[in-house]
């Protein structure tokens, strides 16, 4: 696994938690297979955390490609507002 900061860290827990973010574009964006996306949520979670989050996305199909639809070179949703700086852009 390499080394990410802790900015990286947080966004890819945030996407690993996210119902419609699979593996697949946590791997095109930071580099991570799903082994290592589930080795980083092992290490920065509790316990518990970890072991509610493993059992939510096991064998969820938005979780991989594979049976879902989902573009991996999409990262957000399309009715999220794009933000710049602090300020959420009015559309």
């Amino acid at each position: 696994m390499k080394d990410l900061s802790e900015r990286e860290r947080d966004r890819i827990i945030e996407m690993a938690w996210e119902d419609r973010t699979s593996f697949d574009a946590i791997e095109a964006q930071f580099g991570l297979s799903e082994a290592d996306t589930i080795k980083l949520m092992r290490t920065e979670m509790k316990p518990s955390s970890f072991k509610m989050w493993r059992k939510r996305v096991q064998g969820r199909k938005t979780k991989h490609r594979a049976y879902g639809k989902e573009d991996p070179e999409r990262f957000k949703s399309s009715r999220q507002r794009n933000i710049s700086g602090n300020k959420i852009s009015k559309r």
